[in-house]
């Protein structure tokens, strides 16, 4: 579908293929072998589309070896062939700590007791060119206790001067600034257990999307690479929350999905408050393979904001 797409049309492509995992899930992954190539497809179309500006955003989960209690390195071969054979540029790494993971393989970690949960995923922010948009300030989040009093009370709290360390700390560092500056390690829980979306699937007798990621994730990114009417894609969009965090930004967005099912059920993310006659109604048209029209977009409900490390005071 990337290649129905006018070239450099599109701010931010933000998305969780399927991972390399030894066991087959329902919704579709390639082997190990063969996943970085087959990922590199999707890098190579991505990159015609993305503006100059432009980025693209991947979430990967790690993986162990076949039978064996050591990992996979597939994640990072999928960050060097974008790098070293598509042309991307690695912006910056980010790592998404979801403390709410089960513990797995098993295996290794239940059974044998001879490695710790795997709580991380890696997130690659790669760019088309050295210098794509991106404003750390809309993603400030809350100042810790230590800073706000000194914000308060700096001349009692601290002295300018230099380090131990080495680094020189002015006055300046007094400075309100809206917010701290997050870490580019992003601590969202993944719990989403009562939303709308899975009510409704429970009510219809319907498979929700087993892979979904919390809504902040995207919403991070959403909100630090692209401006309002901005374009942003998911290229493997499960329950579409991308497109549903993008909507709720004031956001342009395009949701891909290769199953039909979860593609027609994602629209209950824009429909919270619909009785089920209305959701039946518009499932029955989008799986007939026309055009269904919502009444409301979706912009009072979810995704609700997520404590995290970087959600500011005032989201």
């Amino acid at each position: 579908m990337l290649a129905l797409l006018p070239e450099e049309s599109v701010d931010l492509i933000v998305t969780s293929p399927p991972f390399a995992l030894l066991r087959e899930k329902s919704y579709g992954n390639e082997n190990q072998e063969a996943y970085v190539q087959w990922l590199a497809g999707f890098g190579k179309a991505a990159l015609r589309v993305l503006k100059p500006t432009g980025s693209l955003v991947l979430d990967l989960g790690h993986a162990y070896q076949r039978g064996h209690p050591v990992r996979s390195l597939y994640n990072y071969r999928v960050l060097i062939n974008f790098v070293d054979e598509l042309g991307y540029h690695l912006a910056q790494e980010f790592f998404w700590h979801n403390p709410a993971k089960l513990p797995s393989p098993i295996e290794w970690v239940n059974k044998r007791k001879i490695r710790v949960k795997d709580s991380v995923n890696t997130v690659w922010w790669l760019s088309k060119t050295e210098h794509p948009k991106a404003d750390v300030r809309k993603v400030l989040g809350p100042y810790s206790p230590r800073m706000e009093q000194l914000l308060k009370g700096a001349e009692g709290f601290y002295a300018p001067g230099v380090r131990p360390s080495g680094h020189d700390i002015g006055k300046a560092f007094r400075k309100d600034n809206g917010g701290a500056i997050p870490p580019n390690l992003l601590t969202l829980s993944n719990t989403e257990s009562n939303s709308f979306y899975l009510r409704t699937c429970k009510q219809l007798g319907l498979r929700s999307h087993p892979a979904r990621f919390p809504a902040g994730l995207p919403r991070f990114f959403v909100q630090m690479l692209t401006d309002p009417g901005d374009l942003v894609v998911d290229i493997f969009s499960g329950s579409n929350t991308t497109g549903h965090v993008a909507e709720l930004a004031d956001r342009r967005w395009l949701a891909m999905e290769l199953d039909r099912d979860f593609a027609a059920l994602s629209a209950l993310r824009f429909m919270d408050g619909e009785d089920l006659p209305a959701v039946r109604a518009v499932l029955e048209t989008m799986n007939q393979g026309a055009t269904a029209r919502l009444r409301s977009p979706g912009r009072g409900g979810e995704p609700a904001a997520e404590p995290s490390s970087w959600v500011s005071p005032h989201d």
